[in-house]
């Protein structure tokens, strides 16, 4: 149940970092509340206060209602000073070694302290492991503002729950696990998240509680899927269909479903780490998790030797081979391309053929060229005038069920299903 929502008048909010999580965020705040998106990229704030939204969260009709209600973006933050509630959703990355990076956090957090006043209210929403928002954010708060924790200022953690690219869990409708560093400032972050949230809230007991509700959600999917992309692995050894076995094994009441496939973007295939790194200063070495993300980790290569393999027993000649693959973000009908493992997919083929197409209708080709330094074709794959020996669908993109396959084919290519999302009388193998 809703609890009474607070004095609206009093409350001011900005939000740091206007991406997948925050932007839809913030517009809702706004419903509700005096609201500032901050974001320190000037073309990403000029795009949205235009009605544009990369991400593809929210659309221009929405970021117009928005507007009407007074929101708006800055990425100056004299427009932010007079708020007394700030909610930050920067990025919490990995670096080259799976090493968690801090530093957008900590750089977040020295910025905020230039505009802190007594009284205010900093919420994080970002993934972290246990700790972080108390042992090294509040600290850099307290530094560079003066201001004594608990005092003088407070702080709640109430993480993300943001599933791109999905409209049935879109923000106002997940229940959001709730914390705060003093009992009181809990019960007013639990009350701030509950008066814009249809289902309501889970108030954790504290902080660290909270952080490490949200990492191990992340790091369970993370398992999970290991063991079934271990299964998928084994049973093409024993030349068995995975998705007609786990279809089977479905009609059990509780069995529990999940697909094989490859794990990228920025949680699943990241925020185990942050756990992982935390469990070994601790002492303690968490295998099944360290297991899964090396397993996952993998799978690129894996289903690229796998259809290296299929090419050779179908006769096809794999060097200097046409291939091309469908889709390069990390998942399904969305933009998103980071730490996409189709790049994995990409990689060992390029050992072997440098004809390589890439096509994905969601991402956009000037950010996948600048990020990865590769052409990605974005329209216009029924204008291409040569065939291809292979395609691979990486992404199950919507897009793709219209898609004519066998017309982009050589009368002997082969297509590999990924995602077991096309017909399976259309395909020469799947995962």
């Amino acid at each position: 149940m809703k609890t009474n929502s607070p004095d609206n008048s009093d409350i001011r909010i900005a939000v740091i970092g206007l991406g997948y999580v925050g932007l839809p965020l913030a517009s809702l705040f706004s419903t509700k509340y005096s609201t500032i998106g901050f974001e320190i990229n000037v073309q990403r704030v000029e795009a949205i206060m235009q009605g544009n939204d990369s991400t593809g969260e929210l659309s221009a009709q929405a970021l117009a209602e928005a507007f009407r209600q007074g929101f708006y973006c800055s990425s100056d933050l004299a427009d932010i000073k007079n708020c007394n509630h700030y909610i930050v959703t920067v990025p919490t990355p990995i670096d080259k070694n799976n090493h968690p990076i801090l530093e957008p956090l900590i750089q977040a957090s020295s910025m905020l302290a230039t505009v802190l006043s007594p009284g205010d209210l900093v919420i994080y929403e970002s993934t972290v492991y246990p700790g972080v928002t108390e042992d090294v954010c509040v600290p850099v708060l307290e530094r560079d503002s003066g201001l004594k924790f608990n005092r003088d200022f407070y702080v709640g953690y109430s993480p993300e729950r943001v599933n791109p690219g999905d409209r049935a869990h879109s923000v106002e409708k997940i229940i959001k696990v709730t914390s705060g560093s003093t009992a009181e400032t809990a019960d007013k972050v639990d009350a701030l998240y509950n008066s814009v949230l249809l289902n309501g809230t889970h108030k954790a007991s504290s902080i660290r509680i909270a952080e490490a509700s949200k990492i191990i959600e992340n790091a369970q999917r993370d398992v999970n899927i290991a063991f079934i992309n271990e299964l998928a692995r084994m049973f093409n050894a024993m030349q068995l269909d995975t998705r007609e076995i786990l279809d089977a094994a479905a009609t059990k009441w509780n069995f529990i479903r999940f697909s094989p496939g490859l794990v990228g973007g920025h949680c699943i295939s990241v925020d185990p780490y942050y756990l992982i790194q935390k469990a070994q200063i601790h002492g303690y070495l968490p295998r099944m998790m360290s297991d899964a993300r090396h397993l996952n980790d993998g799978m690129g290569s894996y289903v690229g030797n796998r259809v290296i393999q299929l090419m050779n027993k179908k006769g096809l000649i794999v060097k200097d081979a046409r291939i091309l693959i469908l889709g390069v973000t990390f998942k399904e009908n969305c933009p998103d391309t980071r730490n996409t493992k189709v790049l994995d997919v990409y990689n060992t083929f390029s050992e072997y053929t440098s004809d390589i197409v890439l096509y994905d209708p969601h991402a956009d080709p000037a950010d996948f060229q600048k990020e990865y330094g590769l052409p990605l074709l974005r329209e216009g794959l029924e204008n291409l005038k040569e065939t291809f020996d292979a395609v691979v669908l990486a992404v199950a993109h919507e897009e793709f069920r219209k898609l004519d396959i066998k017309s982009l084919l050589n009368r002997n290519g082969l297509i590999y299903d990924v995602k077991s999302f096309l017909p399976r009388e259309l395909v020469d193998a799947r995962l």
